[in-house]
């Protein structure tokens, strides 16, 4: 089992499988709870859309001139990237003759992902492969972030966060820099009850590397301090001497569910786009990448004196 200041793998502990029953007729929805959070049925729903297909021995191919699209998105609606249409759900259910039973169920899914979130009141200062991962954040159990040059956005400060925006949208009006900086902050909702489980591995440069005044380093280091002590809640830092067999080229976000629906997934975040993989055989390799990656990196405690080095140093 990983412990969050252990350098043992956490391989263990995610790479739990669906348990059996899953597979069984409406399991995935049988025991939903009232007000299920869009992104979760949103996931549910795509799920046991892709589970009744395949009962029925179909292709993507095969769904895709139902909804009058393509095989992506069928793919897309499967997977609960994007919103989901009342008439295509509908189309599905008597494509795939659903049982009555059943197609009740995934109707009270398809209400349940109209659900307004927080973060919908930031659409317009939001990319939309950034709004799916805001929403899975807050649905997490785990959440096990590896950051290569800059504090990831779920732990940084405002000042930070300022600097950053500043640096990458030159010329943009005021109010949506601060609309943008709220939204980051919003996200730190998803620390609410205890929840999720996180642990951040940050690349030792970004303990070197300036963001903005001498000021802004070291509130934010220190911020990471604070939060560091919370119990579900690790920083630790990848040193300049680990190996590159161990460290990746790009920053990866592995998120872990206990909702009933699919049970993870791996965040890759691009230049303009992000990519959400699902498929086990791709999230098992990133996990195995992770799992690399958290045996190269230091302790909590270690981690703990390095963040307080770099506090000194900005001081």
């Amino acid at each position: 089992m990983l412990e969050a200041d252990t350098c043992r793998p956490f391989m263990g502990v995610w790479m739990s499988a669906v348990p059996a029953s899953r597979a069984e007729e409406g399991a995935s929805v049988a025991c939903l709870e009232d007000g299920l959070k869009s992104a979760a049925a949103a996931r549910l729903l795509g799920d046991e859309l892709r589970r009744l297909r395949q009962e029925r021995g179909l292709g993507l191919k095969d769904a895709a001139h139902v909804i009058r699209g393509s095989v992506s998105k069928v793919s897309r609606l499967e997977r609960g990237e994007s919103p989901p249409k009342a008439r295509d759900v509908q189309d599905l259910i008597h494509f795939y003759r659903v049982p009555r039973s059943r197609a009740r169920l995934i109707e009270n899914l398809l209400e349940q992902t109209r659900n307004e979130e927080w973060w919908r009141q930031y659409n317009d200062v939001t990319p939309h492969f950034l709004r799916r991962l805001i929403s899975l954040e807050g649905q997490a159990a785990k959440i096990y972030t590896y950051e290569t040059h800059v504090v990831p956005g779920l732990l940084q400060t405002p000042a930070y966060t300022r600097v950053l925006i500043g640096a990458a949208l030159h010329g943009v009006a005021e109010r949506d820099v601060e609309r943008r900086i709220a939204l980051r902050q919003g996200r730190k909702r998803a620390f609410r009850n205890g929840r999720p489980h996180v642990v951040a591995l940050l690349d030792e440069a970004v303990l070197w590397r300036r963001v903005g005044s001498r000021e802004v380093m070291r509130e934010q280091f220190q911020y990471l301090l604070d939060i560091g002590q919370r119990e579900n809640i690790s920083i630790r830092v990848v040193p300049f001497d680990c190996g590159p067999d161990a460290v990746p080229l790009s920053p990866v976000t592995h998120l872990r569910f206990d909702d009933g629906g699919p049970p993870e997934l791996v965040y890759l975040e691009l230049l303009n786009s992000a990519q959400y993989l699902t498929r086990p055989r791709e999230v098992d390799q990133y996990r195995h990448v992770l799992n690399r990656l958290s045996l190269a990196a230091a302790d909590r405690e270690h981690s703990q004196r390095l963040l307080s080095a770099a506090v000194a140093r900005f001081t």
